[in-house]
């Protein structure tokens, strides 16, 4: 089937992903590396990170629950410490594959996200309000997880952008950072692909989509 969309993820594709931050947190607290990916891949559906994704509690909530997870593998962590860890840089070559991509196809984004979503970070929310600023209006449709009260890797989430786009999961492309949320995009017919780097990923939306991305052009 010839595709029709694209949709994408947000944190880790347009911006550099919160892993390269939470690596930094953990060696200078002396943490196991990749301690913060155990913690929210733990109890995925329940734990803190997925009901503040879900908006279920609130930023005093998550502060507390995620600080619990912590200490209950040996190495407590405020949720207060995570949340400004989670703005990333601009990645001015996917804001241009996105603005080529919407010359031809209809484009959504799925994001998991939260309402409060970097408080209490210090400049950290004036950095994600100017990269989502330049991004999201780009987007024929947007659906948040906070808002939505369903988030990825829930294959909800996917039909429901299918459904406002007006497509069918098989003639869609769908870009995101984690593995575990481009495998149900996958499972309904989409063409997943899995965003490791810039190049990586221009090089795969170019053969999914016919699009020729220039990297003179996206600089």
């Amino acid at each position: 089937m010839a595709i029709e969309a694209v949709i994408w993820d947000f944190g880790g594709v347009f911006t550099s992903s919160p892993f390269e931050a939470f690596a930094r947190y953990e060696a200078e607290h002396g943490l196991p590396k990749d301690l913060i990916r155990k913690i929210n891949s733990t109890n995925p559906d329940t734990n803190a990170w997925a009901l503040f994704e879900r908006n279920e509690i609130d930023t005093q909530g998550f502060d507390a629950l995620f600080l619990a997870e912590s200490t209950a593998l040996g190495h407590p962590i405020p949720g207060a410490d995570v949340l400004p860890l989670l703005s990333g840089h601009l990645r001015p070559r996917m804001v241009a594959a996105l603005k080529a991509c919407k010359t031809r196809f209809k484009v959504g984004c799925i994001t998991n996200n939260m309402v409060t979503h970097h408080s209490p970070g210090a400049d950290a929310p004036q950095r994600a309000a100017g990269a989502m600023g330049q991004v999201m209006p780009l987007f024929d449709h947007i659906i948040e997880s906070s808002k939505a009260g369903v988030r990825k890797p829930d294959p909800k989430i996917y039909l429901m952008m299918c459904e406002a786009l007006g497509v069918k999961p098989e003639a869609c492309v769908y870009l995101d950072d984690l593995g575990i949320n481009c495998k149900p995009a996958a499972a309904l017919g989409m063409r997943a692909i899995k965003v490791v780097d810039v190049a990586q990923t221009l090089a795969e939306l170019a053969a999914a989509t016919g699009l020729t991305f220039e990297e003179e052009e996206l600089a």
